[in-house]
């Protein structure tokens, strides 16, 4: 429970002193250097997002379907949470979060987002992407050409929620696999990158993104094997890697190690890094959950959408939060010179499709 707030979600110094995973300095220079903060500004930031995520957990029980959503502040220093209740507010506000009251809950919200998904099985729609934001309490729409737009207007119809609104599309997402040499691992001469080690009983291996490879295909460096690969509708796969050790760590800052300690979701608004061998070690933040991307290979549901620049190569590697992997990388728009949004398959849900165990220390 969230102990340490008196008013929003700003810690005190004994808060900073319990026992909690603590970043390496890499990380904590990474996320200075991304986040443009100091670093003690990060160790704070980084408590408060962990203990947020507990109250967010907290708040969505109790809160039940009047629910909307929860985020925080821009500056991690307190947590905002939507009702559609305005009976509750004083509970919220008990709690140490910050109260808003909307018009839709998440369920509502999340229906649209699968009724969108659905009807995109039906409707040629191009690229396009679509997801809940709940800061601003609406799903939007994002298509390339949305003014007299017969998919846009298709899509709309099947949504069958004025919380729709549609948008001229602000990025055009692509997958971030590249057919040219390099490492981490090969199929055949396509590079993509491994997301968290992992075990299934005793054989170990590593996940990764779905359009990287088919069941049944051959990797190398480290040698193995795709076990399961599902592309699109989803983007996530695993490899068997049965002569090497799965161990509980990313590549982080500078090649340095950082552990895996659980899988636990990060908030929206909360800090989230990412290693790729193409553009090395980025953060930024979670914008939204629950996002749908339509590639020209096909609809992918169910992305976390991130403010952290990616580039073609860095394809299935890691997303991790304070410590708590998050997921793999899938696609994006822009790149690292001048910034981009990249979006990643939830790495619990990976786990709970193919039985797999995540390995942590």
């Amino acid at each position: 429970m969230f102990r340490c707030a008196v008013a929003g979600i700003t810690l005190v110094a004994a808060c900073l002193a319990t026992p909690a995973h603590a970043a390496s300095d890499p990380v904590i220079e990474a996320l200075s250097r991304d986040l443009g903060l100091s670093e003690p500004a990060v160790v704070t930031r980084l408590a408060n997002e962990r203990h947020a995520a507990a109250l967010e957990a907290e708040l969505a029980t109790s809160l039940g379907d009047s629910y909307g959503g929860s985020w925080l502040t821009e500056d991690a220093s307190a947590l905002v949470v939507a009702t559609t209740d305005p009976g509750r507010t004083a509970a919220i506000s008990a709690r140490g979060a910050r109260p808003v009251v909307v018009r839709h809950s998440l369920s509502e919200l999340d229906a649209v987002v699968r009724r969108l998904d659905h009807a995109a099985r039906r409707i040629r729609t191009g690229p396009a992407l679509w997801y809940a934001d709940i800061r601003a309490n609406r799903v939007v729409l994002q298509v390339p050409s949305p003014s007299g737009s017969s998919p846009a207007a298709a899509l709309v119809a099947a949504a069958r929620s004025a919380a729709v609104v549609v948008a001229p599309a602000a990025e055009l997402p692509r997958t971030y696999a590249d057919i040219i040499g390099g490492d981490p691992f090969y199929v055949g001469s396509m590079r993509c990158t491994i997301g968290f080690s992992v075990t299934k009983g005793s054989i170990p291996g590593f996940v990764t993104a779905g359009h990287c490879g088919h069941t049944g295909d051959l990797v190398k460096s480290p040698a193995g094997t795709f076990q399961g690969s599902s592309f699109p509708g989803n983007d996530y796969a695993w490899v068997a890697t049965p002569e090497y050790t799965a161990q509980p760590y990313v590549r982080g800052p500078g090649g340095t190690l950082v552990t895996v300690r659980g899988s636990v979701q990060a908030t929206v608004g909360a800090s989230v890094c990412r290693a790729g061998p193409t553009t090395g070690w980025h953060c930024g933040t979670v914008q939204q959950h629950n996002a749908t991307v339509t590639y020209a290979q096909g609809t992918v549901y169910g992305l976390t959408r991130t403010n952290v620049c990616a580039e073609p190569g860095d394809s299935g590697g890691p997303f991790i939060s304070g410590g708590q992997a998050q997921g793999v990388t899938v696609g994006g728009s822009g790149n690292c010179g001048t910034g981009g949004t990249t979006y990643f398959q939830p790495v619990n849900e990976i786990l709970s499709a193919y039985g797999l165990t995540l390995r942590t220390a």
